[in-house]
């Protein structure tokens, strides 16, 4: 380990390794429990929202890609799974020849509110049930102020 790299303390370390199993498990369990009863991956899930809360239901490849944290590829081959599927289409976009939309179809929009209902039972479950209105709080602030640092460093 270089000298200029702070180690982490036991008690960082334990937490942190804490907190990415909690990410692993909870992602896991949601997104199995998803899979199950609605037929959506959570990648489907989480494109699917993503348009759904935008007006019209669409967005740019790349646009789309930077709000889920996807590269490139995974973007194009999943959204060509998903137009497969009639969840979603590829418009071109007129005013750039180079660039694409992702825009959410009817089935695709019937699809999330049908496992959205499903998502919030799980999400209540497997997380909200378990932490206190002020733990819930904080943890909304220390999830904010990691986000917004991220994104002000984002390339």
């Amino acid at each position: 380990m270089e000298e200029s790299v702070r180690p982490l303390a036991a008690e960082e370390r334990r937490v942190w390794r804490d907190f990415v199993r909690l990410h692993e498990k909870l992602s896991g369990r949601l997104s199995r429990t998803l899979q199950a009863e609605s037929s959506l991956s959570a990648a489907d899930f989480a494109v699917l929202a993503d348009l759904a809360d935008v007006p019209e239901g669409r967005r740019r490849y790349q646009e789309l890609a930077r709000a889920l944290e996807w590269e490139k590829s995974r973007m194009s081959h999943h959204i060509a799974r998903m137009a497969g599927r009639g969840l979603v289409v590829r418009e071109e976009c007129l005013e750039d020849a180079r660039g694409a939309f992702v825009v959410i179809t009817e089935q695709g929009r019937a699809a999330i509110e049908a496992a959205a209902p499903l998502h919030v039972e799980a999400v209540r479950a497997l997380f909200l049930d378990h932490v206190t209105p002020s733990e819930l709080r904080t943890l909304g602030e220390i999830s904010a102020r990691v986000i917004a640092k991220m994104d002000e460093d984002a390339p």
